[in-house]
């Protein structure tokens, strides 16, 4: 008895890199389930209120502004006291925001609960924060780790979002509201208490492993393409000065803009031409859906052949989603939706699963968390406009076409910023590196 305690005592590190895998699974089924369920809520919204729908989905957009504000200090919180306290507040943040909604009465209340409150608590629990140490657990499978873990948003959309629909048809938008607050409160913040911000916070190495510290710094060493980069100890002030940083911020802005345009906007631009309310917001869950294994496949694939293909692959996922929403104007073929359905989410979404690895294994150090927290401002400034961009767009025009049009172009702009910062010419993923 005494043997297989020990035994367990010593394989719990390498369990626990998978559980906290497993603790960002959830957070990110709920918390991105709640902050979704905006697209769900905004026709419903817009018959109550009558407000045109580039000042509704402004709300959306606002939030992330405000999280776009708040990163770089999140980034340094994680630094500094890890990132439990940051999830913490996200939950608190996100469950006040949608407790509150159904008090919602004028424009600058909606701004402030399902804006700043649900938008900006999600961006605090889910793919921001999370890609800020997920990383630091893996390095041989860092991609598949990440993707595994943000897969979580399918999931959660898969059982949530039909749920907060019959929801909103059969109680009207509020109650979904209130169902979900308590879930947001009650599903997330009793995990956080299991969250660690690296291995060494359970006497381990990335991995698992139980590697000597010279032997984990002469396998790192095998794996630098560049010795001078990586021997430099990155702070955000060096950061900020190299036009890699740039870059990236560049290629999660647009990239960024094409994902939550389409998230808000699609279900109303089904609706409108055509498709009824269950159609469209089975299109909305069936994305999700579809993103679950396509994650998680091209997050591995990335480990293999590298961030930037896939990068290309994800941006060239959402040019071809949009390509197919103009198609489905013309032609309301199922065909065309199921396309659309599948390059958005399996190719699209696959971005989640190498925004991290991107940034670590170019500034990988001690700032690693405030250097990714201020690229996150481009990253978040993305989410925030697309919403507006393609709601005000719409408004000026009377329709979406020219908006799709010219994100498509944001996304072959994207994937060419991601190859010039190249984070193969600093580290090779696990796949690239030679056999000796």
């Amino acid at each position: 008895m005494e043997q297989t305690s020990k035994h367990w005592s010593e394989r719990l590190p390498f369990y626990y890199g998978w559980l906290i895998v497993a603790i960002a699974f959830v957070t990110m089924a709920i918390g991105v389930t709640g902050r979704t369920a905006f697209s769900l809520l905004m026709p419903p919204l817009i018959e109550e209120f009558r407000w045109d729908r580039g000042l509704a989905a402004g709300a959306f957009s606002f939030g992330f502004l405000f999280s776009a504000v708040v990163s770089p200090f999140v980034g340094r919180v994680v630094d500094a006291r890890g990132p439990r306290i940051v999830i913490w507040s996200g939950v608190a943040l996100m469950s006040a925001g949608l407790l509150l909604a159904p008090y919602v009465r004028s424009p600058w209340q909606l701004y402030a609960t399902l804006g700043v409150a649900v938008s900006g608590g999600a961006n605090l629990m889910t793919y921001t924060v999370h890609s800020q140490f997920l990383p630091h657990w893996f390095v041989r499978r860092r991609a598949l780790a990440i993707s595994i873990a943000f897969a979580g948003a399918g999931v959660g959309a898969v059982l949530l979002l039909p749920w907060l629909q019959t929801i909103i048809l059969t109680e009207g938008w509020r109650a979904s509201c209130v169902a979900m607050g308590w879930l947001v409160l009650f599903g997330i913040a009793p995990l956080t208490f299991f969250v660690k911000k690296s291995p060494a916070d359970v006497g381990q190495n990335p991995d698992g492993e139980r590697a000597s510290p010279d032997t984990t710094a002469k396998r790192h060493a095998a794996a630098i393409i560049d010795p001078a980069w990586a021997a430099t100890e990155w702070t955000l002030r060096r950061a900020v000065r190299t036009t890699r940083f740039w870059w990236i911020a560049v290629g999660y802005f647009l990239a960024l803009i094409a994902w939550y345009a389409v998230q808000v906007h699609q279900t109303k631009y089904l609706v409108e031409i055509g498709f009824s309310p269950l159609v469209a917001a089975w299109a909305l869950g069936a994305v999700s859906i579809v993103a679950i294994p396509g994650q998680i496949l091209l997050g591995a694939l990335s480990d293999r052949i590298g961030r930037e293909w896939i990068w290309t692959a994800g941006c060239l996922g959402f040019a071809m989603s949009y390509a197919t929403l103009l198609g489905l104007e013309y032609s309301q073929s199922r065909g065309l939706l199921y396309c659309m359905v599948f390059t958005q989410g399996f190719f699209g979404y696959a971005l989640t699963s190498v925004m991290g690895p991107i940034v670590a294994e170019i500034f990988e150090g001690p700032h690693y968390g405030s250097i990714f927290g201020t690229i996150t401002i481009g990253l978040i400034g993305g989410g925030a406009a697309g919403p507006w961009l393609a709601g005000a767009i719409h408004d000026a025009t009377g329709s979406y076409r020219p908006a799709f049009l010219l994100i498509i172009g944001f996304c072959l702009m994207s994937a060419i910023a991601i190859w010039i910062a190249g984070p193969r010419t600093i580290r090779p993923v696990l796949g690239r590196i030679p056999k000796r």
